[in-house]
């Protein structure tokens, strides 16, 4: 079976790995290594002295561990030599902060009717898609920064990703319950507004706002020129497999994919990069270890898969590590793969 090819990087000289994109957003499954990808190019952007901003939106919160500093929740520089600057965005506090629909949950006056309280669970907005609604409003406030030539994406694992881009569609459903609650209750609505007078928010709640922001993302996502959404995936049948779905579904919204990136290949790294001398990095043995060996065979097939599955895309190998990869040391060398 024919490996994917790949044309070796000539230097580790800083360069961007998300090209001239505004924005480059790396998605994928939980684990695969979206942070790392997204803390090396906004390192390798920022070394290139492109002001960048690297955003988080995955709960798991690991971007810092990637750069080694505490990430905050507001957009902070990170490096005092280079202009890069970190954000992690809590779903659960952009969720408290802002509210699932910009703080104005009001249900055409049913709220008023029972006393100024929403009916429970619509209350703390813990409906589908209310943490993605809060999350997608903080970073769409960030994509508009002018403070920032180059915002990278760190997105949560598939489903959060796809349940944002699906919010229109849920908004309108939401939308049309209000309105179903708002008749069934109407004639309770009018008894009590000729004993207390008009209630605020009789003509519901306004979505149009919040319909408009995440149509107005889609339309950032699916602008080639300005936008560069890349897939991260492991060697492994499933999670290439799995990738392929996630890229037919950002199809779907209209949404290009041209760059697959597969981590943790059991290669050596000058395979990869020429800048590298043989040995400088360990490598697995794969002449000796067994265990290797068959780990080995299970991603030759995984990664024949991706060329069949990825023909025509520009598909990108991260090698596996021996150490975790934190610091500008490695995030480097994971940029220069990306190039």
């Amino acid at each position: 079976m024919d490996d994917i090819e790949v044309e070796a990087v000539d230097s580790l000289e800083p360069g961007v790995a998300g090209g001239t994109a505004e924005y480059v957003l790396y998605g994928g499954k939980g684990g695969v290594g979206k942070t790392t990808m997204a803390a090396a190019t906004g390192l390798a952007s920022a070394l290139d002295g492109t002001d960048t901003l690297v955003v988080s939106t995955d709960p798991a919160h690991s971007l810092g561990d990637a750069y080694g500093v505490s990430i905050p929740s507001e957009p902070t520089r990170i490096r005092e030599d280079i202009p890069l600057y970190a954000v992690e965005i809590d779903p659960e506090m952009a969720l408290q902060e802002v509210g699932a629909f910009g703080g104005d949950l009001s249900m055409g006056g049913v709220g008023d009717l029972l006393g100024g309280e929403e009916p429970d669970p619509l209350l703390d907005g813990q409906f589908p898609g209310a943490d993605e609604a809060a999350a997608m409003q903080l970073l769409l406030e960030y994509l508009d920064d002018d403070r920032f030539d180059r915002i990278v994406v760190d997105t949560a694992p598939t489903g959060h990703t796809l349940r944002l881009l699906e919010l229109p569609e849920m908004m309108e459903t939401m939308m049309g319950r209000f309105v179903r609650m708002r008749d069934r209750l109407g004639s309770l609505g009018e008894s009590l507004t000729g004993l207390f007078g008009e209630s605020e928010g009789a003509d519901g709640p306004d979505l149009d706002p919040q319909i408009e922001r995440v149509e107005r993302l889609r339309a950032l996502l699916a602008d080639p020129e300005r936008t560069d959404f890349r897939i991260v995936t492991v060697p492994e049948e499933m999670a290439v497999e799995e990738a392929k779905r996630l890229e037919n579904q950002l199809q779907g919204f209209g949404i290009p994919v041209s760059t697959v990136v597969v981590n943790r290949v059991m290669e050596p790294l000058e395979s990869i990069l020429d800048d590298v001398a043989p040995g400088e990095y360990v490598a697995p043995n794969l002449d000796d270890c067994q265990f290797c060996q068959r780990r080995w065979d299970v991603q030759q097939s995984a990664l024949g898969t991706a060329q069949e599955l990825f023909m025509g895309y520009d598909v990108k190998r991260v090698p596996l590590f021996a150490e975790e990869v934190r610091g500008e040391e490695l995030l480097r060398l994971v940029a220069a793969c990306l190039e």
